[in-house]
């Protein structure tokens, strides 16, 4: 895989969210130096605002990737965001000025409404085609579908939807395709405007949670099976492994805290198989008596060795080792947070994987709020990049120190060789300290794609 040797990251672009901080802000997208040569490492060199207000920026894609290898006439110089609460999708120039990103074009909402009856856009990727396409949570109006906006490559008009036929699932969240298997396969997280308030329990056993991956004929853009991974599993991201070839991958069970490996069985349809499980923990002073790690981000390095996930609740980055898909091993764990450090306000009564509560965690004399939420590694592997803030609502329920501190990016050293992930401790990105006040930083992309952008066919 020659991208591996590709060049090392210098900046990175990380949407950053102010809706639900009671800052009057708009959404921004940061740009920031990763470089350790340079004498900006580790801050916010760049800001461009959206301009309207509570948007909730969320995942972003590119308009080019590997998809469209081999098409000389495609760059990936437009970044996709959409907007995951307004419903807007706004195009950003990187092309022009790759540290000075700046808007293209606006997307409206009653567009997306209208010529597509969907809303709450979610994960966007590039197809060979030129075209982008962008997965749906809902319907305008807050109830839960899983359909898919599809955007005209060079002008970013709405074409329509990509989905053809009449079965469509009740739900929808991430996504990823591979056209050598003929197959797309998205996921569910849940209904709209039952989770877009905060998470509630009384939602829980009521089919307001997410509980199947959803497979689609690839050609015919038809819905044609559901795998169940458990009644509220909520299964949030999704990976196939980077080799074209290979008929499987991983997604990342949210409330029932595990991951699945999914995969194309010899009669020619899909199935699912549980192959991690990370316990829950018997707590006091929480929400519930029973706390889920959430496992709320997962990826796949670029050479498929390893598997990389957080736990937003427990507060551990997971490395594991996948030579053997179905029996990943656990290689690499370090603790970044969460919400069972000593002295806080919840008590661990029963665990089945630690002896103690771990230590709060401090960076250079800062105390991080929040758990460890989205990902991304360097192309070579040796570099985790970790944000902090999952959903402006859920960051509000669940740690109000975040809105109050803002999030942080954080980077781990990972060992490829034997498997293990230290912090560095000379890398902080400080969103507390940003000037229209303390934000939170989402997803990071890096403008040459990564192992979460791209997909080889």
């Amino acid at each position: 895989v020659s991208v591996l040797k590709g060049p090392r990251e210098e900046i990175v672009y990380v949407p950053c969210i102010y809706r639900n901080t009671g800052r009057k802000k708009p959404d921004f997208l940061a740009t920031v130096d990763v470089n350790p040569k340079s004498p900006h490492y580790c801050q916010v060199i760049h800001r461009l605002p959206m301009p309207n207000l509570g948007d909730e920026l969320h995942h972003s894609g590119w308009n080019a990737c590997s998809s469209c290898f081999g098409d000389a006439t495609k760059k990936r110089n437009r970044l996709i965001l959409p907007s995951f609460i307004s419903s807007r999708i706004y195009v950003v120039d990187v092309g022009t000025d790759l540290r000075a990103p700046r808007l293209f074009k606006v997307v409206n909402s009653e567009d997306v409404f209208w010529k597509c009856n969907l809303g709450y856009p979610h994960t966007s990727h590039c197809l060979g085609s030129g075209e982008i396409m962008i997965s749906t949570l809902g319907d305008p109006a807050g109830s839960g579908k899983g359909g898919f906006i599809l955007l005209d490559g060079e002008t970013f008009e709405i074409k329509g939807n990509w989905e053809k036929g009449d079965k469509i699932p009740p739900m929808g969240y991430d996504f990823w395709y591979q056209p050598r298997h003929n197959v797309l396969i998205s996921t569910e997280w849940g209904i709209p405007k039952c989770l877009g308030y905060g998470f509630d329990p009384n939602d829980l056993k009521k089919g307001r949670y997410g509980r199947r991956i959803n497979v689609w004929d690839w050609t015919t853009h038809t819905y044609v099976q559901a795998i169940d991974v458990g009644e509220d599993a909520a299964p949030l991201e999704i990976r196939f492994l980077h080799n074209p070839a290979a008929a499987e991958g991983y997604v990342g069970c949210t409330i029932s805290s595990a991951i699945h490996r999914f995969y194309k069985t010899e009669q020619g349809d899909w199935a699912a198989e549980k192959v991690i499980q990370v316990p829950s923990k018997k707590v006091e002073g929480w929400l519930l008596p029973d706390m889920p790690g959430f496992i709320t981000d997962i990826l796949i390095s670029l050479d498929d060795r390893f598997l990389y996930f957080s736990n937003w609740l427990h507060g551990d980055v997971r490395q594991y080792d996948i030579s053997d898909t179905r029996e990943p091993k656990l290689v690499g764990q370090v603790f970044v947070g969460g919400s069972i450090t000593k002295g806080g306000p919840v008590t661990v009564c029963r665990d089945e994987e630690l002896q103690s509560q771990p230590d709060p965690f401090f960076i250079k004399g800062k105390k991080v709020p929040g758990g460890p939420q989205m990902i991304q590694l360097s192309l070579d592997g040796k570099r985790l990049y970790v944000t902090t803030s999952l959903y402006s609502a859920w960051d509000r329920q669940f740690y109000p120190d975040l809105i109050k501190d803002g999030s942080v990016m954080l980077q781990l050293d990972v060992d490829t060789e034997q498997g293990g992930l230290t912090v560095n401790e000379s890398f902080l990105v400080d969103f507390g300290k940003e000037p229209d006040g303390p934000c939170l930083a989402h997803e990071i992309r890096y403008p040459g794609g990564d192992c979460t952008s791209d997909i080889w066919v």
